[in-house]
């Protein structure tokens, strides 16, 4: 058993979380908005722009949920560990935090890649 931050770990979870709703909420509206972009006159380099994005705001959106759903469930055991126990957590569930965190940061690079990608088209689209 290792001793670590359970509020400080907690609060982690709570922070990616939040900031995943966030990112679903925005990139929802953008497939949304990429829509209404899709129904005006494009050409063929901006049709397929439209799909590669659609698709990719598609995959995302799974992405951020899934990993937003491995994130409370990790939040719960880090609970119940610390119910079952005297404040002291299994190296496992630390490991796997570390991993989490890792996952939530490289799917935030790609969550602000899409986005910078988004905003280019539009600009270009109009």
């Amino acid at each position: 058993m290792v001793q670590a931050d359970i509020p400080q770990l907690s609060g982690e979870c709570n922070t990616w979380r939040e900031a995943l709703r966030k990112y679903r909420d925005e990139f929802s509206k953008n497939k949304s908005h990429l829509q209404q972009v899709a129904s005006q006159p494009l050409d063929k380099d901006q049709l397929q722009q439209v799909e590669h994005l659609h698709n990719q705001f598609h995959i995302q959106l799974i992405n951020i949920h899934d990993l937003k759903q491995a994130i409370k469930t990790h939040d719960r055991k880090l609970s119940m560990e610390i119910a079952d126990s005297d404040g002291s957590l299994n190296k496992d569930t630390i490991t796997y935090h570390e991993n989490l965190q890792g996952q939530y940061q490289s799917l935030e690079k790609t969550l602000q890649e899409l986005r910078e990608e988004f905003s280019g088209f539009l600009e270009r689209a109009h």
